[in-house]
């Protein structure tokens, strides 16, 4: 048995779709047919490329010939593009975020359940290797049990201009970057979130939040740190995870890393006092060489992390081969964190949650 071909419309083609249309040209389950776009540039430049472009998005929704249709606009028209899409029979795989309310998602939740049709989203950062590796040390036990984990993303560019820069647009750190890390922790941790507090900040825009910072505490005490910043000059690590038998450091995406680990509970106190610069100390004083081992980590070798993984779960799930690894309840779980944090920066409380 052959495998299944699917065709695929764009609405919206700018940087993400293009980078989904570069990826499913040499992928062998779906093809791009087609584009649209509200921008006349936009669909010039593609036609100069050789892209068949639809003269409207009524002509891309009534063709027969597809069966799936991505939608990469700007985020405050995803939920009306996409119950149009599945009420013209199309499966839709959307751009993230898969909307900015968690009313707006629950009205596609229910169209996916009245058309029959499959509805996923684009939260392809769940195979980035350095999460991978992260997960997998956390999960072999290397470090006992976790109790706090931090991620960041940093830059010191500010944001670009355009969509990003607008609250009706959507945009803001918060929903383009935070969706994604948010995302990475729940789909790790299977709790439940008891708590959020997070601070925003607005250095460039005033508008919407270019910096963020959030903490996550989940039902078994378990404590996440997300932190986005666009005018971060000195970077932290990617990934700090505290363990009660040690601690993990990822670097960067390439993920540079160690673990450190204790190997000598017992180790006792030497009974003499640690001299620093800052003064004495007893408490801080370094363990003995003896009772830590360092493990150096690395990229692992054996994980796929391209756009291929969102997509051959979306097909198998059309084709009724497996059931999505991404599912729009899980996006709605991430949804609710964000407005969660939102109103915990307009309030300057911690919000009790039941996530």
């Amino acid at each position: 048995m052959g495998i299944m071909q699917h065709k695929v419309g764009f609405i919206g083609f700018g940087g993400m779709a293009k980078h989904h249309f570069e990826i499913l040209s040499g992928y062998d389950r779906v093809t791009v047919k087609g584009i649209y776009d509200i921008d006349p540039q936009v669909m010039e430049n593609a036609k100069n490329d050789g892209i068949y472009t639809y003269p409207s998005k009524k002509a891309l929704l009534a063709d027969e010939e597809l069966d799936m249709v991505l939608v990469a606009t700007t985020n405050e028209v995803h939920k009306d593009l996409a119950i149009e899409a599945m009420a013209a029979g199309k499966n839709v795989i959307c751009e993230k975020p898969v909307t900015i309310s968690s009313e707006e998602l629950l009205e596609i939740i229910e169209a996916s359940e009245k058309y029959g049709k499959v509805f996923t989203i684009d939260q392809n950062r769940r195979t980035n290797k350095d999460f991978v590796l992260m997960k997998r040390k956390v999960e072999e036990g290397l470090l006992g049990k976790p109790y706090v984990i931090e991620s960041r993303v940093e830059g010191s560019r500010g944001m670009p201009k355009g969509w990003r820069t607008l609250k009706h647009l959507g945009g803001g750190m918060m929903l383009d970057w935070g969706v994604h890390l948010i995302d990475q922790i729940m789909y790790m941790v299977d709790e439940k979130v008891t708590n959020v507090f997070c601070k925003m900040y607005h250095i460039q825009y005033a508008e919407v939040d270019d910096n963020f910072r959030l903490t996550m505490t989940f039902e078994s005490g378990l404590t996440a740190h997300i932190e986005v910043s666009t005018n971060n000059y000195i970077t932290h690590p990617r990934w700090y995870v505290l363990g009660e038998d040690g601690t993990l450091q990822i670097d960067d995406w390439d993920c540079d890393g160690k673990i450190v680990r204790c190997i000598d509970k017992e180790n006792e106190w030497e009974e003499k006092i640690f001299y620093t610069k800052a003064g004495p100390t007893k408490t801080m004083a370094p363990r003995s060489k003896e009772s830590i081992e360092t493990m150096i980590i690395s990229e692992p070798l054996d994980v796929v992390d391209d756009l291929t993984v969102v997509y051959n779960q979306f097909a198998d799930a059309i084709e009724g081969i497996a059931p999505l690894t991404i599912t729009p309840q899980q996006a709605l779980r991430v949804m609710r964190v964000m407005e969660a944090s939102f109103e915990s920066a307009q309030t300057g409380m911690a919000i009790a949650t039941d996530i």
